[in-house]
Formats: structure tokens, sequence, C-alpha cells
């Protein structure tokens, strides 16, 4: 598959996921999280630059001990609820050998009351 098509796929998915590699360096945002960071929150020309530039303090030091315990063979942990009732996940993404190579930030609808 090539990265064409690996973008589209990715862009196809109705809520924002967010690329950040090892050194919390946004790589990829999706459409849905260009329109969240750019339109919606303001933010201009995220790829290239710290993930936490558009996260507050607690929101960092909870991102960095999840990103901890993901770098040690960890699965996708739930972040939290965001203000826009929207659940929050950071999935670690491995090379084939399993080194940890960055994670994804996803939102998805909260459906439970």
């Amino acid at each position: 598959m090539n990265e064409e098509t690996l973008k589209l796929i990715l862009d196809s998915f109705p809520f924002p996921i967010v690329f950040v590699d090892a050194h919390h360096t946004i790589q990829f945002l999706n459409r849905r999280a260009e329109f969240h960071y750019y339109k919606e929150r303001g933010y201009r020309d995220l790829i290239g630059k710290s993930l936490f530039e558009c996260h507050n303090e607690k929101s960092k030091e909870e991102i960095l001990k999840i990103v901890e315990k993901l770098e040690n063979h960890g699965r996708e942990a739930f972040l939290g609820v965001t203000s826009r009732n929207e659940r929050l996940y950071v999935t670690p993404v491995r090379d084939e050998t399993g080194r940890f190579v960055g994670y994804f930030e996803r939102f998805e609808p909260n459906f439970q009351k």
C-alpha cells in the first residue's frame, strides 16, 4: 500500500487522529484533526512541532506518564473524556521489531451516559 492510500484511509475516519513520534513531535494529522486543531482551536502548522504546544501542563504530565507505559510494551491507553464528550485514547506504534516509534491520539464519541 502506498502512502497516499494510507492517508486517504486515515482521512476517512470521522474523528481526529494525530500521529506523534517518540520525541513527541507531530508527524501527521488526518483531515478531521486538521479541522479540529486549525479551524476550531486556531493553531497553525503543527506538523513538525511538539504535541505539547497544543496541550496544557496537566495534559502534558498525563501524556508523558502514559507514553512511558506505552514505551514499555503497554497497549492502548484511555486518557479521558474531552469537553466535547469525546473519549481520548493514546495508542502506541511499533516497528516490525517491536521498537516503540511513536503514538497516536484518537478521539471517539462518548456514548456512555
